[in-house]
């Protein structure tokens, strides 16, 4: 799935090419996505001008005329822009095509279809959007935020790092690389940990997303950012995905559980 760093890659990907650029034609071939999109969008954005993309969470908000596509990009999604000379046809999976009067084209393509393209008026705010956690790589994140969040928590630390309302974005592999290089056991209740502790992993937690972003996002699947390329921090990975193999700091077997339905992986010998 995307996480956040793959979502600001394909941000930051796009955003140049399509600022100031006017929609001249709406192309729907799968309006069936996680949610129905909207039959009546072509009449909002068909010939008004795109302003500057922003992040929130997972979404990326891209201000059009007097209102807002809101693109969430799911399980399997991406979004990429062809040049107007780059006649490459449509691949099966390819549900949504927006022309720029410059002729060049974003496609949408998810074979899950868990993705989303919403959209929200000017002055609106989305369900989508309300309720969510501060941004990790913002100051609103910090050790004394998370101490009175978690002032009350049993859940373990993993599982309440990958909670939206707590931190937008800290998704599956990152929540997983941030405990291991703060030396916190996934399963330590969230309530018990100390101040220092906690300091140690806002810190681990911005500097894993910064470099996943620096390094285009990670590899995972078929994601690919803006321009069509793959990412590499998944050549970086201390745990994820690494269960068995040494530890690259203390030799023993990187170890593998479930929480939540999903897999964590951490090493005993450096998490406590």
């Amino acid at each position: 799935m995307p996480e956040l760093p793959e979502v600001e890659t394909t941000k930051n990907g796009i955003r140049q090419q399509l600022q100031g650029q006017t929609i001249v034609q709406l192309q729907v071939y799968q309006p069936n996505l996680r949610w129905p999109v909207d039959p009546d969008l072509a009449n909002h954005i068909v010939d008004q001008p795109i302003g500057t993309l922003t992040r929130r969470a997972k979404y990326i908000l891209m201000p059009v005329g007097q209102g807002s596509l809101i693109w969430h990009l799911g399980m399997s999604g991406s979004l990429r822009l062809l040049p107007p000379d780059d006649a490459s046809p449509l691949r099966k999976h390819d549900h949504l095509l927006i022309t720029l009067a410059s002729g060049w084209q974003l496609r949408y393509h998810d074979p899950r279809r868990f993705g989303a393209l919403l959209w929200q008026p000017a002055g609106e705010q989305h369900p989508c959007l309300r309720h969510l956690g501060p941004e990790p790589l913002s100051s609103d994140f910090n050790a004394h935020y998370l101490q009175a969040a978690l002032a009350r928590k049993s859940q373990s630390i993993k599982q309440a790092l990958m909670h939206n309302p707590l931190v937008v974005g800290v998704g599956n592999i990152y929540a997983c690389e941030s405990l291991f290089l703060a030396g916190i056991h996934p399963e330590r209740p969230a309530k018990s940990l100390s101040l220092i502790e906690l300091e140690a992993l806002v810190q681990n937690v911005k500097q894993v997303l910064a470099a996943a972003i620096t390094q285009g996002g990670t590899t995972l699947r078929d994601f690919v950012g803006g321009d069509g390329q793959p990412g590499y921090f998944a050549q970086q990975l201390y745990v994820y995905g690494r269960a068995q193999e040494p530890c690259r700091r203390c030799g023993q077997s990187i170890q593998q559980l479930k929480q939540g339905g999903r897999s964590t992986f951490y090493c005993s010998g450096c998490q406590f």
